[in-house]
């Protein structure tokens, strides 16, 4: 549904965004994750055609951006991290007026402005003026107004940038439902955001496209841990010659299990090697207490990719000086 090649936008000597190439299809929940200037907001506003790259491509439902930008955002539903809401006009009016920008026929604008508010359950508050909204509830209107006309691609900037943990809670939940019929690209800079909501991660550094995955994959460390009975008789040589196994090390004492203790097998490939190393422990003979992949908290990922999304940039200068 959404498509970039090698997409960038530059300002004179300032890059916004770099090479970003990425593939989103029918049905996904994506999370755009990056600090604040990352180049999030840049990367959308040029898949909705607001925003002209200055290199690569990008597409929409299969169609180009650039050469039919009208047809595209007829496909999508946006959000932008502002939403363009009218504080003096009654929540029932705005919709109305966006239903006729939409290009709804007259007949069918009211009957899409009830779907939209029942969607966001802004039922109770269509009479009530958008300046007298919370701004909870003014971000359900910003949604409505994005999905009137049932688009199949939905993107929405920091969408609950600014709210309170009721209203966090409250709109992730209609975007986990609103991911069940469309195509879902979000941007946010908050980690727990993207867990809770989305299948799949995109994560931008500087303007750079650094991981791309879901995020089981993202916090995978590559490593297995192995939590043994204390005395277990050479471990780390065992484990070493596991098929995939490159590196071994003791972690010393399982909090979990007295008397037991855990190693690290640091192993190739996207596949732990838990059956292999299963096999050697009970060929060893060793009692096991447990056997599983370590994970990464999304926080320690991240700072990981970001150390090394540094090396390489000082490593790059180094080679141009």
């Amino acid at each position: 549904m959404i498509s970039t090649k090698n997409l960038g936008k530059r300002y004179g000597d300032v890059i916004a965004a770099e090479g970003v190439t990425l593939d989103i299809g029918k049905g996904e929940v994506v999370g755009l994750l990056g600090q604040n200037g990352a180049g999030k907001t840049t990367i959308m506003k040029m898949i909705t055609g607001f925003l002209e790259p200055s290199s690569g491509s990008v597409s929409v439902d299969g169609l180009d951006v650039l050469e039919r930008r009208i047809e595209v955002q007829r496909r999508i539903g946006y959000l932008p991290e502002n939403a363009p809401l009218y504080p003096e006009l009654l929540v029932q009016d705005y919709l109305l007026w966006m239903a006729a920008l939409r290009g709804l026929p007259e007949e069918a604008r009211p009957s899409a402005v009830r779907e939209a508010a029942r969607a966001t359950g802004l039922q109770g508050h269509m009479l009530r003026p958008i300046g007298q909204l919370s701004k909870g509830y003014r971000q359900r209107v910003g949604i409505a107004q994005a999905i009137l006309h049932k688009p199949p691609v939905l993107i929405f900037d920091e969408p609950t940038n600014g709210l309170d943990p009721l209203q966090i809670e409250a709109i992730r939940q209609l975007i986990r439902e609103l991911g069940r019929e469309s195509t879902v690209l979000l941007s946010t800079h908050i980690l727990q955001e993207v867990e809770a909501v989305c299948d799949r991660v995109l994560v931008l550094i500087d303007g750079r496209l650094v991981a791309d995955g879901p995020i089981a994959s993202l916090l995978q460390s590559r490593v297995a841990l192995l939590s043994v009975q204390r005395g277990a008789a050479g471990v780390a040589e065992t484990l070493r010659r596991v098929t995939g196994v490159v590196d071994v090390e003791r972690r010393g004492e399982d909090e979990t299990q007295p008397g037991f203790e855990v190693w690290a097998a640091r192993y190739e490939g996207e596949t732990p090697p838990i059956p292999a190393i299963v096999r050697a422990a009970t060929m060893a003979g060793w009692t096991v207490g447990a056997v599983h992949p370590e994970r990464f908290s999304l926080q320690a990922a991240f700072q990981r990719l970001q150390r090394e999304a540094a090396y390489k940039s000082a490593a790059a200068q180094e080679v141009k000086a």
